[in-house]
């Protein structure tokens, strides 16, 4: 059993800057890719970047390129997501995720079995 739990979120104003961590129980067994997916009131959770465990390679939903970065710290179990130039609509719950599919770059909330709790984050304008 994996268990995940999301820090770092928080309130700030549009262009600002937060950095989420995702402390990770068992790392080496927390599978082919880890990603971040967020879900605002009222829409579907999406996926806006994974990380393939083994090799590092990121993928990224196109609304975040340029602006977010996942990293992940075997050393510390954790992974991470550095988001840059904040917009109101980056405002969500985000939610760290863990999963053995080999389709994770998808992010595809499908392809992932496991999941924290998730952590706030809202950005005002």
């Amino acid at each position: 059993q994996v268990h995940l739990v999301e820090s770092g979120g928080g309130s700030v104003q549009a262009g600002g800057s937060l950095r989420l961590s995702c402390a990770v129980s068992e790392y080496r067994y927390s599978g082919t890719y880890m990603a971040w997916f967020r879900q605002a009131p009222g829409k579907e959770r999406e996926g806006v970047a994974s990380i393939y465990t083994n090799g590092g390679s990121t993928y990224y939903a196109d609304s975040v390129k340029g602006r977010f970065t996942i990293s992940q710290d075997n050393a510390k179990n954790t992974l991470y997501l550095q988001m840059n130039s904040l917009k109101p609509e980056d405002t969500a719950m985000y939610y760290c995720a863990a999963g053995s599919s080999w389709y994770g770059y998808r992010l595809r909330t499908a392809d992932f079995g496991y999941w924290g709790q998730g952590t706030q984050v809202t950005v005002s304008s």
